[in-house]
C-alpha cells in the first residue's frame, strides 16, 4: 500500500512538473528588455507561470519565425507598429484568436480583424514646435506644414522608418494618393535639412535653432524631456477640427505554431487587461490601448487630444503604396 501511494505521489509531482513546464511562454520581443521584463515579472508574480523572452529587431525576428515554421520555440511575438504586425499577419507567422477578452478591451481600430494581432500601447505621432520661433496659433494641420510659411523650417525623420511609412498610409487612405503626393512634396520642400536617423535627433534639432517644426513619435519626446526639462520644444495636437491626429500601437500575436498556444493566449488576454495596461504603457510613456485605463501622469499631462479612428490595419495595406509615393515625392 506505502509503495502504491509513494508511486502515485511521484506521478502526480511528475505530472505537476510537465504540466508546469508546459505552461512556460516563450516570447519574440523587438520590445527592449526593460520595457518589457516588468511586465513579464509581474504575470510571472501573478499566475506562476514562467515567460522566456528573446529580444532583437523586428526584422530578424520575423525571418526567425519564418525560418523556423513549425518548429519554432515562440509562442508570441510582440513588436511596433501596425504595418509590422500586418506583414507578420500576411506572412502567416501569426494565429488567428477568437478572444472575447481581447474584443472587450481593445478598440477593433486597434485590432486585427482577424484577430491575429492587438495593439498593446499606443503613440501618437504628432507635430512638434520650437516654443522660441513658433507661435502655436501658426500650426494646424499635417497637411500645413506642406504651405510656403514653413519652408526652410521643417524637419523630418527617414521615410524608410516605418512610423513615416504608416503616417503616409493613412494619409492615403483619407486623401487618395495624387494629393498625398502632393503634400509630401511640399513638406520635402519646406525641409530645412536632410532628413534625420532618429526623432530624438530631430527634437535636438529643433531645440538647437536648426529647424522649427517636425513629426515625432510622443514618447520620443517624453524621454527627452526627461532627460533635460528645459527643451524647447512642445507638442501640437493636429487636425482636431477634422479626423484627428495619427496615431500608432505596439502590439502583439500569438504565433502560428506556439507549443503553448493556450498559455500565450492567457499572457496576451491579462496583457490586454488594466493591470499590464498601466504597466506596459508607463514604462515607455505611451497611452493604454485599453480605454478604461488612465495614461501616467506625465503623458497626460500633454494634454487630451483627439485621435484618427482609421483602423491601424490600413498601415500595412498601404505600406508598399506609401513607401513608392513617399519615393517619388523625394523623402529620402
Amino acid at each position: 500500500m506505502l509503495i502504491k501511494q509513494a508511486l502515485f505521489a511521484a506521478l502526480a509531482l511528475t505530472a505537476a512538473s510537465v504540466a508546469h513546464a508546459a505552461d512556460e511562454v516563450v516570447v519574440y520581443t523587438a520590445r527592449i528588455d526593460e520595457l518589457i521584463k516588468p511586465v513579464f515579472d509581474a504575470y510571472t508574480a501573478k499566475t506562476g507561470v514562467p515567460i522566456k523572452f528573446i529580444t532583437d529587431k523586428e526584422a530578424p525576428l520575423l525571418a526567425r519565425l519564418k525560418a523556423e515554421g513549425q518548429n519554432t520555440p515562440a509562442d508570441m511575438l510582440i513588436t511596433v507598429d501596425a504595418g509590422n504586425l500586418w506583414q507578420a499577419e500576411q506572412q502567416g507567422v501569426l494565429k488567428p484568436l477568437d478572444s472575447a477578452v481581447i474584443a472587450a478591451n481593445i478598440p477593433a481600430q486597434y485590432r486585427s480583424a482577424s484577430g491575429a494581432w492587438t495593439g498593446l500601447s499606443l503613440r501618437a505621432r504628432t507635430i512638434v514646435y520650437s516654443t522660441e520661433r513658433v507661435n502655436p496659433e501658426e500650426l494646424s494641420t499635417y497637411e500645413a506644414l506642406a504651405d510656403a510659411n514653413w519652408e526652410g523650417r521643417l524637419c523630418l525623420r527617414s521615410s524608410k522608418k516605418v512610423y513615416n511609412q504608416s503616417l503616409t498610409a493613412t494619409l492615403i487612405e483619407t486623401h487618395g494618393a495624387a494629393k498625398t503626393e502632393e503634400i509630401l512634396k511640399g513638406w520635402v520642400a519646406n525641409l530645412a535639412t536632410d532628413p534625420f536617423a532618429d526623432d530624438t535627433a530631430l527634437l535636438q534639432a529643433i531645440d538647437a535653432g536648426q529647424c522649427d517644426v517636425g513629426l515625432v513619435n510622443t514618447y520620443y519626446y517624453g524621454r527627452l524631456r526627461k532627460q533635460d526639462p528645459d527643451l524647447k520644444v512642445k507638442l501640437f495636437w493636429p487636425n482636431q477640427a477634422d479626423r484627428g491626429v495619427h496615431v500608432n500601437l505596439s502590439g502583439a500575436g500569438v504565433t502560428a505554431y506556439a507549443p503553448h498556444p493556450e498559455a500565450a493566449q492567457a499572457l496576451l488576454e491579462w496583457m490586454s487587461g488594466p493591470e499590464a495596461q498601466g504597466l506596459f504603457a508607463s514604462l515607455n510613456q505611451e497611452y493604454p490601448a485599453n480605454p478604461a485605463v488612465k495614461p501616467s501622469a506625465e503623458v497626460a499631462g500633454w494634454g487630451v487630444f483627439k485621435a484618427d479612428s482609421i483602423p491601424l490595419e490600413v498601415a500595412g495595406k498601404r505600406q508598399v503604396e506609401a513607401t513608392m509615393l513617399m519615393d517619388r515625392a523625394g523623402w529620402n
